[in-house]
């Protein structure tokens, strides 16, 4: 089956995204098509597979997120801005209600963050720290910079949905030896997490953030919206930053501008970046990309993020 794709990414953390308005297929085969087109050694690649769908009675339009294991995410804010992006463009607006898993997200062409950095403002939540929602078996309602012991009996974690779950703790210095060791028993859906979580080490570098994520489903990763957000989230909570001011919030693959508040919800505002279109082939059976074709290249808007990254 071929399908057409646009080739984005929101603060590096990188996607191939299908207009899936009008496309027809089951669960099994889009988390196939997510596994081949996400696959770092076929001819696109990626953190994930991102699609544009139908809204709702809420909403103007949807997303859904597959990992590279081809998992559906709960969110992927990241994701959210570059499907907003296709939205808008689809349907001639600037703002929008976008339908999630299991929730909605508002959207906005926001002011760039640079000449040229196409710029999405985009707000999630609530946030939520009930561990029952999760679940995590054996730990207490709420988990605050708390020791999580069947994780880790030294280093304490606050646990946030956003409503995919997370896992945030605070270091001097990243470890990410210790990250992936850390992100690796969650991976593995031990008894006690049976979902799995995203895992993050945060540093708090004066005013700004730094955010480094094992993420569920796809392992180490140079960015995670969700998990910017979630640290946003949790440095407020924690008294690190102050709640409703804008906090500048970097990773690996970029930065955000964030705030939160006392009521949960989280806002971001960060670029939604297209690199390529053009179209590829996807064997179901196999699950395998091939013959590829890219139609169009956008320089401009690669040169401009780079600019934005080194400030």
């Amino acid at each position: 089956m071929r399908f057409a794709i646009v080739k984005c990414h929101g603060s590096g953390n990188d996607f191939p995204m299908i207009d899936a308005r009008a496309l027809s297929l089951s669960e099994a085969e889009w988390a196939g098509v997510a596994r081949a087109l996400a696959d770092r050694a076929g001819p696109v690649g990626g953190d994930g597979l991102l699609l544009l769908v139908p809204g709702d009675h809420h909403a103007e339009f949807g997303m859904v997120m597959r990992n590279s294991d081809g998992s559906e995410a709960e969110t992927c804010l990241n994701g959210v801005r570059c499907v907003a992006r296709a939205g808008f463009e689809a349907l001639g607006i600037d703002a929008a209600t976008v339908r999630l898993k299991t929730s909605y997200a508002t959207a906005v062409r926001d002011e760039d963050l640079m000449p040229g950095v196409y710029t999405v403002r985009e707000t999630a939540g609530p946030a939520g720290l009930s561990t029952a929602a999760w679940p995590i078996h054996g730990a207490p309602d709420r988990l605050v910079e708390d020791v999580l012991p069947m994780l880790d009996r030294a280093r304490r974690f606050t646990a946030v949905t956003m409503p995919n779950p997370h896992l945030v703790h605070f270091v001097e210095t990243v470890d990410e030896a210790e990250l992936v060791r850390l992100g690796e028993i969650c991976e593995a859906g031990p008894d006690w997490l049976p979902q799995r979580a995203n895992v993050s080490f945060v540093e708090v570098r004066g005013d700004t953030l730094f955010v480094r994520t094992f993420e569920r489903g796809v392992g180490l990763t140079d960015s995670c919206g969700s998990a910017m957000a979630a640290s946003t989230y949790a440095a407020c909570l924690t008294g690190r930053i102050a709640w409703d001011s804008t906090t500048v919030v970097f990773n690996r693959g970029g930065l955000v501008r964030a705030f939160a508040g006392e009521d949960g919800m989280v806002t971001l505002s960060g670029n939604a970046t297209y690199e390529w279109a053009g179209s590829v082939e996807v064997d179901l059976g196999t699950e395998t990309a091939s013959d590829l074709v890219m139609e169009r290249r956008f320089p401009d808007e690669i040169a401009a993020w780079d600019a934005a990254k080194r400030g």
